[in-house]
């Protein structure tokens, strides 16, 4: 019998500490004055680049495995999830919160004015709908509607993506401005889904499975 291996190896611990280095990095600005002039802006800003990237990292998982057949990427994929969206829920509370106190009044003004933030509220109750049904109970109770749901992690990439675009200065959808870097996330995150397509998938796993045997 194979003695039991411990669940928190170095690269879960490594993995951890990455997922948190965000919010420890946030929390060491602001208690020596590192944020920018405007810091609940800065610390919003902060919390929503950590949920995309490590939204990405998450959906990333299965790709690695198809294409290397890595077989222990496919555990960090729910934790990762799981801090995507806590940093989403957090980048969302500093917004309303802390920025308008909570105002429905003005939340409502905000929201009826700016797409961004209907398009941000769209990602995030997806991540928290995600994050409540990734325990083994729902996934039993869900059965194969489950994988279905679950699916839905490239649509709250994609909406959180194009919410990070809209926010940037100039015009996402014209390709002007300071917003490259929501294209590039945009571009990784079809380059994973195209991945995951069945054929492509069954073409990448007979190229590893070929070399596997080489190999041997």
């Amino acid at each position: 019998m194979r003695p039991a291996q411990p669940r928190l190896d170095p690269l879960r611990l490594l993995m951890h500490a990455a997922a948190l280095l965000p919010l420890l990095l946030l929390l060491l600005a602001a208690l020596t004055g590192g944020l920018s002039v405007n810091p609940i802006q800065d610390a919003t800003q902060r919390m929503g680049q950590a949920a995309i990237l490590l939204l990405m990292a998450s959906l990333a998982c299965t790709p690695v495995f198809i294409l290397t057949g890595w077989r222990t990427v496919n555990a960090f994929r729910r934790p990762l999830g799981l801090y995507a969206a806590f940093y989403a829920a957090a980048h969302f509370i500093l917004f309303a919160g802390v920025d308008y106190g909570f105002s429905l009044e003005l939340l409502a003004r905000e929201v009826a004015e700016k797409r961004y933030i209907i398009v941000g509220l769209a990602a995030l109750l997806i991540l928290l709908v995600l994050a409540v049904t990734s325990f083994r109970w729902w996934k039993a109770r869900l059965g194969k509607r489950w994988k279905g749901l679950h699916r839905l992690t490239y649509l709250a990439a994609l909406l959180a993506i194009f919410h990070y675009g809209w926010v940037a200065k100039g015009d996402f959808l014209a390709f002007s401005g300071s917003v490259l870097q929501p294209w590039i996330y945009g571009g990784i995150v079809l380059l994973l889904l195209l991945v995951r397509l069945p054929p492509i998938r069954r073409v990448l796993r007979r190229k590893n499975k070929s070399k596997e045997t080489k190999v041997v």
